[in-house]
């Protein structure tokens, strides 16, 4: 495993290549480039987990070199390779490869196109520096990557004014998130005298009780910067309009990248939330929050990107909501079985969007699953594993822990169990509209395109997956196996299940399996659903938090700006560039080109050296 090192830098190296060679290397060129440098990475790391899991190694550290070290602080380019790391790895770069071949088609018309490829190159190398990272400070740096991509990405044709601004949105929103974690760096610096993983987190139960206040505090700054990159309440306000981006774009940033590191980082930290139960019990609650109010928005859409970026806002709810209650496993078993699905969803979402002209208003599509047959059965596919139908998709059984262990763990609550069901109902309903509005009824849009199988093969891949990968954690219930739970034994501790029975665990999938039945034979018989039109529109607009900020912050901000626009500090600076100008315009006439003004000056310079190494000699 000593070229575990390629996994990070394969796709760095591919977005260089791309970047320095744009325009002379075709299409071709950039998409074996482009796909190669993430495909070889994929390969490494399943060879890499192969010979973890057969050498029962709980965890493997790789140095590469000395990266500062001031005093007794340290931090090292050093890459660790554990359980926890190694299952986003694999996910990152799985998931990865196969959007950048579905890219290849979508994309294949674009002028820019290395552009994009560069750009998607280097999110997923951003993304794998900051799961494999082994100290603070370099999961940091890949946490700024991913900010900075998606700032690239979403903004990708940024000729459009509107996906500028929301490209900017998502930058600004995220850092908010971002500047509490470094403040939560700084503390653990100044507490622990390190940013390395293992040695803060072994002596965070040393230095701290539980419950003691600089831990809650340095948990908090942490959940804030998990907040801010998974797009959970107060600041899941960018998501939405990130879809602006290329719809491969929005499936990279959905399930393999960037919303999913507020997850990976409280799992990583996890032993810093365990003594802060505050904290933790703020996890669930936002978790619990946000998956009922982003399913109520996602109800409400006519856009099909937006209804599945609301989606995502409510599943990684359902991941906080898991790492909240202690049920860290079970977390990271939905973070698996979301990302297959919701690249499914999302890819599929794009082949529909380019057959129809570049159509993203379901309600002008219709009839499409005669026309798009194959696009349609993946499709679904993808929706019953989002709905959690039971037994045969993967978001059923990873779903259904979350719902069960909501209640029954040490941390569980009645109130988060019946959220979580809530939410299941919500995610069936406004799933299957999408299915209904998009695939029956009357064909309203005219297929022109149909996709190719560089945009098929990947979505047949992922269909099988959002089947089967459900079955890498079975219940209790059904056989006592618990093979991703056992795998990430040695990072993260087991669910303490208090109060819970296979009686009640049987009636509790029950009920969820009845709620997601019943909410699609709810929506197809009262297709559209009546909703008032206030309540309809202030949930479409993401229950009015975008106006709030804007009269809360950023009005007042420009207004400021404004009147202050000639302060002091800007007349320094003014000053200082009008000093440079008038310097600029004095030396610019010295070069009037005329040849004896210049043999004139140099004799001058000359005399005046002269003089002056004479005048000293004498001086003497």
């Amino acid at each position: 495993m000593q070229w575990i090192y390629l996994i990070p830098a394969l796709p760095f190296l591919g977005a260089l290549i791309l970047i320095l060679f744009s325009g002379r290397i075709g299409k071709m060129g950039v998409s074996l480039i482009g796909c190669g440098s993430i495909g070889l990475a994929a390969l490494i790391t399943c060879i890499a987990g192969v010979q973890f899991i057969s050498g029962n190694v709980q965890s493997f550290v790789l140095p590469l070199w000395n990266w500062m070290q001031i005093g007794d602080f340290h931090a090292g380019i050093t890459l660790n390779l554990d359980p926890l790391s190694l299952a986003f790895t694999f996910v990152i770069t799985f998931v990865g490869f196969l959007i950048h071949v579905y890219s290849t088609g979508y994309m294949a018309d674009d002028p820019d196109f290395s552009r994009f490829f560069a750009c998607m190159n280097l999110f997923v190398g951003a993304m794998l520096m900051l799961v494999l990272a082994d100290n603070l400070l370099l999961l940091y740096f890949g946490w700024e990557g991913v900010g900075l991509c998606s700032y690239l990405l979403i903004g990708f044709w940024y000729k459009d004014p509107a996906n500028g601004a929301a490209a900017r949105k998502a930058f600004i929103v995220t850092r908010v998130g971002d500047t509490a974690m470094a403040i939560a760096l700084f503390m653990l610096v100044q507490h622990t005298g390190s940013l390395q993983l293992s040695t803060v987190l072994a002596k965070a139960s040393v230095l701290w009780t539980t419950g003691d206040s600089t831990v809650v505090i340095i948990a908090f700054l942490l959940l804030g910067g998990a907040v801010g990159k998974s797009a959970q309440l107060p600041l899941q306000t960018w998501l939405p309009d990130a879809m602006a981006g290329p719809t491969p774009v929005s499936a990279l940033i959905h399930a393999a990248t960037m919303v999913t590191a507020g997850v990976y980082l409280i799992a990583r930290t996890n032993v810093l939330f365990t003594l802060s139960p505050a904290a933790q019990a703020t996890v669930a609650i936002i978790g619990a929050v946000t998956l009922l109010l982003a399913g109520c928005s996602a109800f409400v859409q006519t856009d099909i990107k937006r209804v599945l970026a609301y989606s995502t806002i409510s599943q990684i709810g359902y991941m906080f909501l898991a790492l909240g209650v202690g049920a860290w496993s079970a977390a990271i078993f939905h973070f698996i079985t979301h990302a297959f699905f919701k690249a499914l969803l999302f890819m599929s979402a794009g082949a529909i969007i380019v057959a129809l002209h570049h159509e993203q208003d379901m309600f002008k599509m219709g009839g499409l699953r005669k026309t798009l047959r194959g696009v349609f059965i993946v499709f679904l596919i993808g929706s019953a594993s989002l709905a959690a139908l039971p037994f045969v998709t993967a978001g059923f059984y990873s779903k259904d822990q979350i719902v069960w262990l909501a209640w029954t763990s040490a941390q569980g609550h009645e109130a988060y169990w019946l959220a979580a069901l809530i939410g299941a109902f919500i995610t069936a309903m406004y799933t299957f509209r999408m299915v209904f509005l998009v695939f029956y009824g009357t064909e309203k849009t005219h297929v022109h395109h149909h996709p190719g199988n560089n945009m098929m093969i990947p979505l047949y891949i992922l269909a099988a997956l959002s089947t089967l990968a459900g079955f890498i954690e079975l219940p209790h219930t059904l056989g006592h196996l618990t093979l991703l739970s056992d795998f990430l034994a040695p990072v993260l501790p087991a669910a303490a299940v208090h109060h819970g029975s296979t009686a009640l665990e049987w009636v509790s999938q029950g009920i969820a399996a009845l709620l997601s039945f019943g909410g699609i034979y709810l929506v197809w018989r009262i297709l559209p659903v009546p909703f008032p039109d206030g309540l309809k529109q202030f949930w479409k607009n993401g229950w009015g938090f975008d106006a709030a900020y804007n009269g809360v912050f950023v009005k007042p901000f420009v207004y400021l700006a404004r009147i202050n626009r000639r302060d002091i500090i800007d007349k320094l600076y003014t000053g200082l560039a009008t000093i440079t100008r008038s310097f600029h315009r004095m030396m610019s006439a010295t070069q009037s080109g005329i040849l004896r003004w210049y043999i004139m000056g140099i004799v001058m310079g000359a005399v005046v050296i002269l003089s002056v190494i004479i005048w000293r000699q004498y001086a003497v």
